[in-house]
């Protein structure tokens, strides 16, 4: 039992070390090189050249499988190759000390670089561990049991205590309390959840205890999706990095017949002898790598893939985050996006000959039919007023205009005045309708087989976040665009309370798909913000689609970027973050390029020996790795 127990307590020590095998690999191939180096300096050169070979085999194992497994599997040369012949060669010319420090520098850079890079990944990674293994389930007696979060199902009720995290999306049967939805949204402040409220996986309930029931399977909840979706966005490799990696493969081409040229010619043109021509070509092999350049993307872009998961907005890839750092103009969506999208019913006109009543039942009972906004927004104003429905009829959904039914034996059409006849609804009371469009209201009108029967209008307000979102985008040079289906007076006064730049009227799911393109021919990038349903072709249109809907499942599938909270203000935060990102890519561009010359040059004047050429190429790379994890930082 003892020796279990001790087995049990050094296995976490043996984990804990696994990932860093690399590293301690290297180190110890260090101390041989330092063991070789005296060996030589005591004249025992055969002990010196074994100790060599040990720090060879040891401290360049795992870059030298890296690059022969790459090389077999995509047929091509890659750096390691480069590495790894440039350190083979220097030994056979007897430079055992400068090819065997060339691979500990190589294996301790290769170890750091493989340190960094999955240090942006284990942001997304600590996502996993916010997932309960277990949870508590109430049994038919009252009792619970403590149960894996594997074993449930649909339907179970679950008790949360307070501290704990939700353990699968689901809804409130009884209590309240308040939420932590850090881990879903980014945002810090606590949301209060009573009974029928919606919950989510991995957040936390904070205040009181809860009974909730499962409504959807573990590998199905918002939680896990979110984890799914930005580690595809991990392996989703930008355009940038696409060409780069590309461009890797004739770059090592290249470099392979420079060094070919520069191990015979400068010995016949320059008058070098063999062994300096064949050094300098080795030298040639490992400072002309590529290794920094390579490395200049991909840090950078899941350093901010991580970055905007923690705050809230998931990119669906690195291309999305290119293309929103050259977004020049941005259409939104009205409804449910600048506004609240929950409109109010503030005037209701009847025709003359009819029961007012009466003809609110029969509009209510139509609208009850719909999920639209407005049509919730008439539904709730009846019940206000006490009206009651009739039995469920059968309705005709005619997109971008309104609906049509069949009551007492004629055809009733519901929705804007081009689908009644816009001439009669203009003319219905007197004008009405002119007088509440100058007040930014939006009228829907009923019409029977005797003409315009009933007029409502309603209201709906621009979200204050919204106004400042607006602001932040033009502060960035980026354009705004309202796409509607409002009428033109309508959308002009939202238009202005919001601070838009641009705004279209009347449109229809189809033809905001065409003023997007009209935006595209003129700004090339554009983005479109929906609520990822109604717009989901505008979505696509657009280079980029920003989907609203704190968190839907829709929104999840529909846009390249999700917001997780209505919250506008993340979009301005994303163009900085994604800016921010361009401008650290261009840096390590530009400095992986530059040491590249300047070793070549040194090279070439005979100024640079192997180790130092060594460090400043292995430490070009890791200097753009350490750049690109600065876009971890969320304070952008």
């Amino acid at each position: 039992m003892a020796t279990i127990q001790e087995t049990n307590e050094n296995q976490p020590l043996f984990k804990s070390v696994i990932p860093h095998i690399e590293l301690i690999a290297a180190l110890f191939s260090g101390v041989l090189i330092l063991i070789a180096w005296w060996l030589g300096r005591t004249d025992q050169e055969t002990a010196s050249i074994l100790f060599y070979i040990l720090a060879f085999g040891i401290g360049g194992f795992a870059k030298a499988k890296e690059g022969i497994e790459s090389t077999i599997e995509e047929r091509k040369l890659n750096v390691e190759m480069l590495m790894i012949l440039a350190a083979v060669g220097s030994a056979i010319i007897g430079y055992w000390t400068e090819g065997a420090i060339l691979i500990f520098i190589f294996g301790v850079s290769g170890a750091l670089e493989t340190y960094t890079m999955n240090k942006s990944k284990k942001e997304i990674s600590s996502l996993m561990e916010l997932q309960p293994e277990e949870a508590w389930r109430l049994n038919s007696d009252d009792s619970t049991t403590r149960v894996s979060v594997n074993e449930l199902v649909i339907g179970d009720l679950l008790v949360v205590k307070p501290g704990e995290r939700i353990p699968a999306d689901g809804i409130i049967k009884s209590g309240s309390t308040a939420i932590d939805e850090a881990a879903i949204s980014g945002e810090s402040i606590p949301v209060s959840k009573q009974v029928n409220d919606e919950l989510f996986a991995g957040t936390v309930n904070i205040s009181g205890a809860i009974t909730m029931e499962m409504t959807k399977a573990n590998e199905d909840s918002l939680f896990h999706k979110i984890i799914q979706l930005v580690q595809t966005a991990q392996d989703e490799k930008s355009p940038a990095q696409q060409f780069i990696e590309k461009f890797e493969g004739t770059y090592v081409k290249v470099v392979l017949m420079a060094v070919g040229f520069m191990m015979f010619l400068p010995h016949f043109v320059l008058d070098w002898d063999w062994k300096t021509t064949f050094y300098r070509g080795m030298v040639l092999l490992v400072v002309a790598s590529p290794c920094a350049l390579v490395a200049a993307i991909m840090p950078a872009t899941l350093a901010a893939i991580s970055n905007g998961a923690k705050s809230g907005i998931l990119f669906k890839g690195g291309m999305h985050l290119e293309n929103v750092s050259e977004m020049k103009a941005i259409a939104f969506d009205k409804t449910g996006t600048l506004t609240k999208g929950k409109p109010v019913v503030t005037e209701f006109f009847v025709r003359e000959d009819l029961n007012k009543i009466a003809t609110l039942t029969m509009l209510a009972t139509i609208e009850a039919q719909s999920n639209h906004p407005l049509a919730q927004a008439i539904t709730t104003y009846a019940k206000s007023e006490g009206i009651g429905q009739l039995p469920l009829i059968h309705i005709e959904d005619k997109p971008g205009f309104g609906l049509q039914a069949v009551m007492e034996e004629q055809t009733i059409l519901v929705g804007k005045p081009e689908f009644v006849n816009k001439i009669d609804a203009f003319e219905f009371q007197d004008g009405v309708a002119a007088s509440l469009a100058e007040e930014g209201k939006t009228v829907i009108f009923m019409r029977d087989e005797k003409g315009i029967a009933a007029a409502v209008a309603l209201k709906d307000t621009v979200r204050e976040e919204a106004k400042e979102a607006i602001k932040l985008l033009q502060s960035l040079g980026i354009k705004t665009v309202m796409l509607t289906g409002d009428n033109d007076k309508t959308a002009k006064v939202i238009a202005k309370e919001a601070g838009i730049n641009q705004y279209i009227a009347e449109c229809l799911p189809e033809t905001k798909v065409q003023h997007l393109k009209e935006l595209l021919e003129e700004h090339k990038f554009v983005g479109m913000v929906g609520d990822g349903i109604n717009d989901a072709p505008a979505l696509a249109t657009a280079t980029t689609g920003f989907a609203m809907g704190e968190g839907t499942d829709v929104a999840l599938e529909t846009a390249d970027v999700v917001l997780m909270k209505n919250d506008l203000s993340k979009i301005a935060y994303a163009v900085k973050m994604s800016r921010k990102m361009r401008r650290i890519v261009k840096q390590n561009i530009v400095l992986s390029i530059s040491v590249i010359a300047l070793l070549i040059i040194s090279n070439f004047l005979q100024v640079l020996d192997l180790p130092l050429g060594v460090i400043g190429h292995e430490g070009s790379t890791i200097l753009v790795i350490l750049n690109g994890l600065r876009m971890l930082n969320r304070n952008i």
